[in-house]
């Protein structure tokens, strides 16, 4: 090997050797403090999820409140409002609890976005309001033809036809299953509904209305006034 290769080699040697040899000198004298200063930066995030735990469990009461308010859909700006804090606060808390409950970000005509949580009282009265409305029947047309002299055929008084009232069940059944549902001291919306003989749209329509309990009394078989709860969403009788 010539005298000129050898001398290439070495400097090129000492351009990688000298860098290296200042790195190791520099972290040798000063490992310390960046291992001081990596675990602060560590605890520092730590405290910042504790810190954002905290605040979360606050805010877990107003969130329900507000889903059971505005039948499961909310907003930023909902949430900002009623927790009075920044709206970017309420954004972050909003995403965290989209993905843990797997609500939807729904795009609304305004160009804005909410999320919409689905509970299972929600989805009852969805599933409630969906019932097919009845249809009367067709009249049939008469083809036989009368005298024009003959006097019309008296009109007999036609009955409102009832579109709420399902067949009728029994007295014994209805007090019988009154016993067993009225264990937990209250009936859902469907319970409620079979027992005083309309369908359950109609209940979900009169449940807030001020007559509720009168107009459930005179549809009960046992006369029992019934008062609805926003807070569980279930009916109980009224003690006379």
């Amino acid at each position: 090997m010539s005298e000129k290769s050898i001398e290439g080699n070495g400097k090129a040697f000492l351009v990688i050797l000298l860098p290296l040899s200042f790195l190791i000198i520099f972290l040798v004298a000063t490992w310390r403090i960046l291992l001081a200063a990596i675990v602060l930066v560590i605890g520092f995030r730590l405290w910042q999820e504790y810190q954002w735990q905290q605040w979360t469990r606050r805010v877990n009461p107003i969130f329900h409140q507000l889903v059971r308010e505005n039948q499961g859909k909310l907003t930023p700006m909902d949430l900002a409002i009623r927790g009075n804090f920044p709206g970017a606060t309420a954004k972050r808390y909003l995403d965290s609890k989209a993905q843990e409950f797997g609500a939807s970000i729904v795009n609304s005509e305004d160009d804005s976005q909410y999320y919409y949580f689905i509970t299972g009282s929600i989805l009852g009265n969805i599933l409630d309001s969906s019932e097919p409305v009845k249809q009367l029947p067709a009249q049939p047309v008469t083809k036989t033809a009368r005298s024009l002299l003959a006097p019309p055929p008296p009109i007999a008084e036609e009955e409102e036809p009832e579109t709420e009232a399902p067949p009728q069940p029994t007295h014994n059944e209805v007090t019988r299953t009154l016993e067993k549902q009225l264990v937990f001291g209250s009936l859902i919306q469907s319970e409620l509904a079979k027992r005083l003989n309309v369908y359950s749209s109609t209940v979900y329509k009169r449940r807030n209305d001020p007559e509720f309990p009168e107009w459930s009394r005179s549809r009960d078989p046992d006369g029992i006034a019934w008062s609805y709860s926003e807070k569980t969403k279930e009916f109980f009788p009224l003690e006379e």
